[in-house]
């Protein structure tokens, strides 16, 4: 499973992290760098897990506490209506 962002949602890369507009609805949505690096990597295809551990090679937090990180971002972009999950193989 891969995550994607729904064809209506661009992406800009600030000093800041990442803004995300959802031109459908009209809303901008603003990640720090840290959430910036979790999404980059979420839609280069790493899987959650790997996300996490990534984090936790870069800061001092624990696997648990990235895996969660990880796990809410997934949880907000999906319900916010962001992003959506494709199974590779399939259309």
């Amino acid at each position: 499973m891969t995550v994607r962002l729904r064809a209506d949602v661009s992406t800009t890369d600030t000093g800041d992290g990442v803004v995300l507009l959802d031109e459908r609805a009209g809303r901008y949505w603003q990640l720090n760098p840290t959430g910036g690096l979790v999404l980059r990597l979420l839609l280069d295809g790493a899987a959650p897990r790997r996300v996490a551990q990534t984090l936790v090679d870069r800061h001092s937090v624990s696997i648990q506490q990235a895996a969660a990180d990880v796990d809410d971002l997934l949880r907000r972009l999906h319900t916010a209506g962001l992003v959506t999950d494709h199974v590779r193989g399939r259309q």
